[in-house]
């Protein structure tokens, strides 16, 4: 179920940071009261492998994103004392040591529930038992949500397992909106910081493929 123009669900989440600290997040009150948009990627688990290439990915940009205005939350259903351990394990040893964003400790997974980002399917019930059965490990896909001040949802996306995801295009979205916000004015194809935008009408599209034929 989409989500983009609603307001992010008002839940508090568990989370570990790199000290150790076990503390509650709530996603929607973190933009609302700090007045920042907010980046939160999901992944499937610690300790394993396209995982840890992508939160060193956002942690080296993660200047880029202060300078925008934005907080990036990671966001797993392993524990906080798994995400803990994962933060103290080596770079080079296939760890995450060198994150200093916080991380979601969904394990109860009351928000991926919320959100409909889990990995399950073919959901059965033995009447006999009482026993409920699903396929899939129940843990979340690649998700991605980009938050704005007022906690409205404005971009969310969804990778499968195997598909790592571009740092830089989450970057680009948050240039884009911020110059709606800013300016009135929309973002067309492949529009870039510095480029050229329209205004949302006949005449404002005309001129801008007139501008851009070739």
């Amino acid at each position: 179920m989409a989500i983009v123009g609603k307001k992010f669900p008002n839940l508090s989440v568990n989370a570990m940071n790199d000290l150790g600290d076990t503390f509650k997040i709530n996603v929607l009150e973190e933009a609302q009261k700090n007045n920042k948009k907010v980046l939160l990627f999901w992944y499937p688990k610690d300790f394993t492998f396209v995982c840890p290439t992508e939160l060193h990915a956002f942690q080296a940009a993660l200047g880029e994103f202060e300078k925008k205005n934005t907080m990036v939350i990671g966001a797993s259903c392993d524990t906080a004392e798994v995400h803990f351990a994962w933060l103290s394990t080596a770079k080079d040893n296939g760890g995450i040591e060198g994150v200093t964003y916080p991380i979601l400790a969904d394990s109860n997974r009351n928000l991926a529930s919320t959100l409909g980002i889990l990995d399950i399917t073919n959901e059965q019930y033995n009447e006999e038992t009482g026993v409920v059965t699903v396929e899939g490990d129940n843990v979340t896909y690649r998700a991605t949500y980009l938050i704005d001040e007022e906690g409205t949802v404005f971009h969310e996306g969804i990778n499968h397992m195997p598909l790592g995801r571009n740092v830089n295009e989450y970057l680009r979205l948050i240039d884009a909106y911020t110059h709606v916000q800013e300016k009135g004015e929309v973002c067309p194809a492949n529009w870039e910081e510095g480029k050229n935008a329209m205004t949302a009408d006949r005449s404002g599209v005309a001129s801008y493929l007139s501008a851009h034929a070739n």
